[in-house]
């Protein structure tokens, strides 16, 4: 189970993302790109380009934990 606390913010990439991408490369995107440190402990969200496919990043303290999610209708 992933606690986040109350001084936890969310990001959300405003452009889509390849999801192809893992932790490496979705760390060095957030750090690169977003100009955001991703030990933060915040959560990063990334979009494919058909808004149909989100993956999460978030530091838990130990090491990043990636969630990812498929939506078979609809969009984010």
């Amino acid at each position: 189970m992933i606690n986040f606390s109350g001084r936890t913010k969310v990001f959300a990439s405003t452009k889509p993302v390849d999801l192809r991408k893992s932790f490496d490369s979705l760390f060095a995107y957030t750090r690169d790109i977003l100009k955001n440190d991703p030990m933060s402990g915040h959560l990063f969200l990334f979009v494919n380009k058909s808004r149909d496919r989100i993956k999460a990043l978030y530091w838990d303290g130990t090491g990043i934990v990636l969630l990812c999610k498929r939506l078979e209708e609809r969009t984010f």
